[in-house]
């Protein structure tokens, strides 16, 4: 087993379907998937430019089955599953930014409400699976902007057309989770269903347009100051690899009792990774030896949160399962990749990073 494997060889051969896989968290996990020895099916539409860490790693060359497909079309979704018959079912895809939101509305709810929708039918319809793991977001809570995070069982909402289709995707997978996946009747149905919410994810290989990482290495590499939009926003920050971890941890306690841990699951950061976009770009710049900062503040900008936090205690007390880095080698392993990714060969750099990871130790 290797140093990699925290999971006691518990994915190895295990058929494990990742929708949105060509995305960023989508890259890693299966990255991290293929190295625990999973046959992971990939559906997901094309990767959003030649750079993501899907492209540079040729993980879609690596994987069992590497498909492209859109979560709206139920039909083709339902095709998939059955050919393949995966056995766990993470499923990541989705319309995930903000201030896009704004000019593709339908299409954000469409692909963030009814595909969530059609994930879940596809898995009604196929008896192999047994464990389904829904992401979402921390912008599913109803956001009041408080000074404490948010818990489990707070109320669902969303101000902005992204965050209210999660937190209308939370309250559809809570009733299909009622509905259908029932733990009262798992004997029947054989399924155990959880939402997972994480915080804002950074890492390598993440281009994505209107995310502060992604905006400081364009800026950087273009040898242009970064222009920061909302300076004084505070999120909560973690590495791709925190949450990742956990939704691992989770599918497999999920598969051993499958009644206890299908609900839903907050993996956020330290309280102390809750730093303004500000000073994350001042580590940005630290760490990658170049570059200055430029306040670009829009007192008209289109509405995104300023504060939002996560209660993690959950995680921490039922899975055991705790973020294993600070805000500062967060970003200093993000930074990494962004350092290194034109020279070395880049699926190797994923796998050394997931080592580096895992060596930190847990406080």
């Amino acid at each position: 087993m290797s140093k990699m494997d925290i999971f006691n060889s518990f994915y190895q051969g295990k058929r494990v379907l990742v929708t949105g896989h060509t995305g960023f968290k989508g890259s890693w996990l299966s990255i991290w998937l293929h190295q625990l020895g999973a046959s992971v099916i990939g559906v997901s539409q094309e990767p959003f430019s030649e750079r993501d860490n899907y492209v540079l790693s040729h993980i879609g060359e690596k994987i069992e089955a590497d498909i492209r497909a859109d979560i709206r079309d139920l039909a083709r979704l339902k095709e998939i599953f059955h050919t393949y018959q995966p056995e766990i079912v993470f499923h990541l895809a989705a319309q995930p930014l903000v201030r896009l939101s704004y000019d593709i509305p339908v299409e954000t709810y469409e692909t963030n409400v009814m595909g969530t929708i059609h994930v879940m039918e596809a898995m009604r319809c196929t008896e192999s699976v047994k464990v389904g793991v829904m992401i979402t977001t921390d912008k599913c809570y109803e956001n009041k902007e408080q000074i404490w995070g948010y818990r489990e069982d707070e109320p669902m909402g969303g101000y902005d057309p992204y965050s209210s289709s999660k937190g209308a995707a939370e309250i559809a997978i809570a009733s299909w989770r009622r509905s259908f996946f029932n733990p009262k009747e798992y004997a029947k149905h054989g399924k155990s269903i959880a939402s997972v919410r994480a915080g804002n994810v950074i890492g390598g290989g993440d281009w994505a347009v209107d995310r502060i990482i992604p905006d400081c290495i364009k800026a950087l590499e273009a040898g242009k100051p970064i222009d920061i939009r909302s300076p004084k926003a505070i999120r909560p920050w973690q590495h791709v690899l925190e949450p990742l971890s956990g939704y691992l941890l989770l599918a497999m306690k999920m598969w051993d009792e499958p009644t206890r841990y299908c609900e839903g699951w907050n993996f956020g950061p330290r309280t102390e990774s809750v730093t303004p976009v500000w000073e994350v770009a001042t580590k940005v710049i630290e760490h990658y030896g170049a570059g200055e900062l430029r306040d670009l503040s829009d007192p008209h900008a289109l509405h995104e949160a300023n504060l939002l936090m996560l209660d993690i205690s959950k995680a921490r007390f039922q899975l055991g399962w705790e973020p294993r880095m600070n805000i500062n080698q967060c970003v200093a392993l993000t930074v990494d990749w962004y350092k290194r990714y034109q020279q070395e060969d880049v699926y190797s750099l994923c796998v050394e990073q997931i080592g580096n990871y895992l060596s930190n130790e847990k406080d």
